[in-house]
C-alpha cells in the first residue's frame, strides 16, 4: 500500500538573448522541514526563457517523482515557478497557441497523474534556489561544461547524519534518502537522453503572446542534426562556448524617419525628434529589464549617440564610438524622398537597385563598401567580445548588412528587409564561425 507524500518542486530556466544560451534548475524540497531532496541544472544550449522554464519544471517533476516511485497517485507535488506562462498554462487557464510548444507541455503532464499536481506562482524573489541552479547551468554552459551537483546535491549520497532513528524525510516505502536521489539522478539523466527531439532543441526567432494579454510565449523547432555531428549556429554545443552576440538597435526617430527621406552620413546629421527621445528610453528600460547587455557601442552619428546615451544611462555603462558603425553615405540623395530621387537622378537610381557596386550620385558610397566596413567591424567586434553581449546602436544599412552576412543572403536582400525605427535585431557569432541571427522589427515594446 503506498504511503502518501507531499513535496514542492521549485523550478525556473533562462535565456541571455531570449534566445540565447540557455539552462534551467529545479529543487525538490520537503514541505515540513524546508529541506532540499534532489536538484537537477542542465546547460542546453541556445534557446528562449519559456522553452528553459518548461524543461526546469519536467526536471523537477522527474526527480519528485524518482524520489517516491511506489507512491503512485499518493505523490503530491506542489509546483512554484516564477513563470505566470508555464504556471497558468499547465493549470489549463491560458491556452498553448504556438503547436511547437505543446510537446513540452505534454511531457510535463505525462509525469504525474494531473490531479498529484498543483501550480503556484511566486515572485522571482521567493524562487532563488531554482533561479540559482538555472544561473550556474549557464555559467557552465558558458565555461564549455556541464553543470556538476552542488555540495548540497553531492550531500545526499553521503550516510544520513540525522540522529539513529530519526526518519528521514523520504524514508518509508521508498528507501533512503540516498537511494532516492540517486533514482532521481538517474531519471533525470535518461530523461535527457530519451527526449523528444522536437521539443529538446526549440528556440524562436518571433514569439508569440499569450491569451494573457502580454507574456512572450512559445518558441520554434530547429532542425536536428544526427548523432555525434558537431552543432553550430542556433543549436552551438557546450564546448563552442558562449558565443559574442551583437544586438543590433536602430536608433530612434528623427524628423527625416517619417518622411522616408534618404538619411546617411553625409547629410545634416539630425538629432532625434520627441518621438525618437521616447523610444530611445523605453529601448533603455527594455534592456534594463533584460540585464543581458554587458557593453554599449555607437555609430558616431548624432540620433544613434543619443539613443545610446539613453541606454547607457539606464545600465550605467559607457558608449564606444566605432565609426565603421556610421550610415550610408547618400551623396546627392541626403534629405530626399525616393521619389524625389527617382525625378531628378531616375539613370542613377536604377544603375543602384541593380548593383551593389553603384554609388549615390554625387560621391555616395556603395553597398559593396559598406559591406566591406561592416564586415571588417563585425571581425573585430567578434574578437572583442567573445563570449560577452554587445549592443550596437546603429543605422538601417549597418544592420541589414550585419544581418545579410550572417546568413550568406545575396547583396539584393538588402532591399528585401524593412527596420523600423528602435527595432532590434540579434547576430550570434560561435566559436565554429557560424551565426545566428534573430529578427524582432516589432517595436511593440517601446510604444
Amino acid at each position: 500500500m503506498s504511503v502518501a507524500r507531499q513535496v514542492v518542486v521549485e523550478a525556473d530556466g533562462g535565456s541571455r538573448g531570449n534566445p540565447g544560451p540557455a539552462g534551467y534548475g529545479a529543487v525538490v524540497i520537503d514541505p515540513a522541514t524546508g529541506e532540499p531532496l534532489a536538484e537537477a541544472a542542465e546547460y542546453i544550449g541556445v534557446a528562449t526563457n519559456n522553452v528553459a522554464e518548461y524543461r526546469g519544471l519536467i526536471a523537477g517533476l522527474t526527480a519528485a517523482k524518482a524520489l517516491f516511485p511506489d507512491a503512485g497517485e499518493a505523490l503530491r507535488v506542489h509546483v512554484r515557478m516564477d513563470s505566470k506562462l508555464v504556471v497558468e498554462q499547465m493549470s489549463g487557464r491560458w491556452k498553448i497557441k504556438h503547436p511547437d510548444m505543446k510537446p513540452l507541455a505534454a511531457r510535463a503532464a505525462a509525469i504525474l497523474p494531473p490531479s498529484s499536481v498543483t501550480y503556484e506562482w511566486i515572485p522571482r524573489a521567493q524562487n532563488k534556489h531554482a533561479d540559482r541552479l538555472a544561473n550556474e547551468a549557464m555559467d557552465a554552459g558558458r565555461d564549455g561544461r556541464q553543470w556538476e551537483a552542488s555540495a548540497s546535491t553531492a550531500a545526499l549520497d553521503a550516510p544520513s547524519a540525522r540522529t539513529p532513528g530519526t526518519p528521514s524525510p523520504v524514508q518509508g516505502p521508498v528507501g533512503d534518502q540516498a537511494a532516492g536521489a540517486a533514482r532521481a539522478r538517474a531519471a533525470l539523466a535518461a530523461a535527457r537522453g530519451a527526449a523528444a527531439p522536437a521539443a529538446d532543441a526549440l528556440f524562436s526567432l518571433a514569439e508569440e503572446t499569450a491569451e494573457s494579454g502580454g507574456e512572450p510565449t512559445d518558441a520554434h523547432p530547429a532542425p536536428q542534426q544526427s548523432a555525434g555531428t558537431p552543432q553550430a549556429g542556433w543549436g552551438a554545443a557546450p564546448d563552442l562556448g558562449a558565443p559574442a552576440t551583437l544586438v543590433l538597435l536602430r536608433h530612434g526617430e528623427t524628423a527625416l524617419t517619417p518622411e522616408k527621406r534618404f538619411s546617411g552620413s553625409g547629410g545634416t546629421d539630425p538629432e532625434l525628434s520627441a518621438v525618437g527621445r521616447g523610444q530611445a528610453e523605453r529601448a533603455a528600460g527594455h534592456f534594463a529589464a533584460l540585464g543581458t547587455v554587458q557593453e554599449i557601442v555607437s555609430s558616431p552619428l548624432r540620433r544613434c549617440r543619443e539613443t545610446a546615451a539613453a541606454v547607457a544611462a539606464r545600465l550605467g555603462l559607457d558608449v564606444r564610438i566605432d565609426e565603421s558603425l556610421r550610415e550610408t553615405d547618400f551623396g546627392a540623395w541626403e534629405g530626399l524622398t525616393f521619389g524625389e530621387v527617382r525625378e531628378r537622378y531616375g539613370d542613377d537610381l536604377t544603375a543602384w537597385l541593380a548593383s551593389p557596386d553603384t554609388a549615390p550620385t554625387g560621391g555616395g558610397e556603395s553597398f559593396a563598401e559598406v559591406a566591406e566596413r561592416v564586415a571588417a567591424a563585425r571581425d573585430r567586434l567578434v574578437a572583442r567580445y567573445a563570449g560577452r553581449t554587445v549592443l550596437l546602436v546603429t543605422h538601417v544599412t549597418p544592420i541589414k548588412t550585419f544581418v545579410r552576412l550572417a546568413l550568406g543572403a545575396p547583396p539584393e536582400a538588402l532591399f528585401r528587409m524593412e527596420l523600423s525605427a528602435a527595432s532590434i535585431s540579434t547576430v550570434a557569432y560561435y566559436a565554429d564561425g557560424n551565426a545566428s541571427v534573430r529578427l524582432l522589427n516589432d517595436t511593440s515594446h517601446l510604444r
